[in-house]
């Protein structure tokens, strides 16, 4: 009942953010699409935890923050509102780089998780 409780508190506190945060549309007009390709990197003998790719159409919601992969981190995750926000400002199209996980772990910072993305935006 606990976890049912729990996942409800957190779906209607991610819808909350979803609405403050709008649609791509609104808050990038001149944007036409953005695609982010990451690769999930951890602190082990294997690496590479996962490949993924974010396609963000004019209709999703302007929220460009990815969860940590890694079972346990707490607050974490990969924020890449102010890449997002700085290419549209200056109109770039790529861009590359890595982002550290923040989070903790049984409540001590560690450096457990990173992502390299490269980032593709399309103008109108």
């Amino acid at each position: 009942m606990v976890s049912r409780q729990h996942y409800a508190v957190t779906k209607e506190l991610r819808r909350q953010a979803n609405l403050a945060a709008g649609l791509v549309a609104d808050r990038f007009p001149s944007v036409s699409d953005i695609v982010i390709s990451m690769k999930y990197l951890q602190k082990s003998e294997r690496p590479i935890l996962m490949v993924r790719t974010v396609n963000i159409v004019p209709a999703s919601y302007a929220i460009f923050k990815m969860d940590c992969m890694i079972k346990g981190c707490d607050g974490g995750g990969f924020d890449l509102n102010s890449v997002i926000d700085d290419m549209v400002k200056t109109h770039k199209k790529v861009k590359k780089g890595a982002i550290a996980c923040q989070g903790n772990i049984d409540g001590h910072a560690s450096d457990h998780a990173s992502i390299e993305y490269e980032t593709v935006i399309h103008y109108t």
